[in-house]
């Protein structure tokens, strides 16, 4: 192999890695068993979304989102964009205090957003239940095609099938007995990771979805009911919330579930049940809509909700790109940026301090 730097995994994640270092003039290949976009990308939601849960969170996902927002020009329209933003509904008055608070936070860091009482909730989205207190949106976010824009980014990169068996500083065992080296090897694999590396702290937090079909205008934003962020962190083994997505082609995709300590892909009808009646409460117009397609994916969890970008500590030439959870396309273009810059030995705009991997003293080859 010929190529400066080799990427394991052909994901979202490995695929803007591969566009960036391509533009920076690297020569590149993807490894990949599957197909380019496959995997978490092709099971996920397609949310380009800015998030708070911490600082760190926040950096990372308003700068991947600018990232994004500067390729629209450039965007096939098989990608699907969207600005849809994102609407974070409150049932309750005592949600919509809590939110409240947001405001100032996102406009000291250059990012619009509006609190919306029950009647302008209403105006804005008129299928959403009778009752709910008001709303909070970010207008910036948006929505894409996850799996067509990974294979999009990944165009100009050697792709290579097959499977990784090892790792070593700079070589790469595959399955079938060869040798791969480089002089730079990423790891972009999601919660396969652990594979090639048992000793990440990465739990795979399986989710379920499901897809309607075809009803244009329905639904005109991103809804997520605010319970969603108690949901995704919590310590238990299984949580539903509210998370509606229109998709371009006037379906909606409907999630979501989460799930630890389960490995079988299996849609579990309980499960799927529980996320649907959820999304219910929300949306009643959707007991008229016909479910065509239900599916599961695995998330990449790690203990403090910031993906793993950086050096593997103990390695001169192995990085990693993994452990984005549910923020694997949004943060994508970002972890590239910060994996080019690492590379390159350039400075970028973000610190990558907070996503080394060295903060986990088990992070190691």
């Amino acid at each position: 192999m010929t190529a400066d730097i080799l990427i394991v995994g052909g994901g979202i994640v490995g695929a803007a890695c591969a566009r960036m270092l391509l533009n920076a003039g690297r020569s590149v290949a993807i490894l990949e068993r599957d197909f380019i976009g496959g995997g978490a990308t092709a099971a996920g939601m397609g949310h380009i979304v800015v998030m708070d849960d911490s600082e760190e969170q926040f950096t990372l996902t308003k700068r991947s989102r600018d990232l994004w927002d500067a390729l629209v020009p450039q965007m096939p329209p098989e990608l699907e964009f969207e600005r849809r933003g994102t609407l974070w509904v409150a049932a309750d008055e005592e949600e919509l205090a809590a939110v409240s608070g947001k405001q100032n936070y996102y406009a000291e860091r250059g990012v619009p957003t509006e609190l919306l009482d029950a009647q302008q909730l209403a105006a804005a989205e008129p299928a959403l239940r009778p009752g709910m207190a008001g709303g909070f949106l970010v207008p910036g976010d948006s929505v894409i095609y996850a799996p067509c824009a990974a294979d999009w980014l990944a165009q100009g990169a050697t792709v290579l099938q097959g499977q990784a068996v090892a790792l070593g500083d700079g070589v790469l065992k595959l399955h079938n007995g060869d040798t791969l080296s480089a002089s730079a090897i990423i790891l972009a694999t999601g919660a396969a990771a652990i594979d090639l590396m048992p000793s990440l702290p990465l739990k795979p937090r399986k989710g379920h979805l499901a897809i309607t079909d075809r009803y244009p205008g329905a639904v005109h934003h991103q809804l997520v009911e605010l319970g969603y962020l108690k949901s995704a962190h919590s310590s238990g083994t299984e949580s539903v919330a509210c998370n509606i997505q229109p998709r371009k082609t006037g379906q909606l995709l409907i999630g979501s579930s989460r799930q630890f300590g389960v490995t079988h892909s299996d849609v579990e009808p309980h499960l799927l049940s529980q996320m649907l009646n959820r999304a219910l409460h929300y949306l009643p117009l959707l007991a008229e809509m016909n479910v065509i397609r239900t599916w599961t994916g695995f998330r990449a969890a790690t203990p403090d909700h910031l993906p793993i970008v950086g050096l593997i500590p103990g390695t001169r030439r192995n990085y990693l790109a993994t452990g984005h959870e549910g923020l694997g396309i949004t943060t994508s273009l970002g972890t590239a940026e910060l994996i080019a810059d690492a590379i390159l030995g350039r400075p970028g705009p973000l610190s990558p301090s907070p996503y080394l991997a060295d903060r986990f003293p088990e992070c190691h080859v």
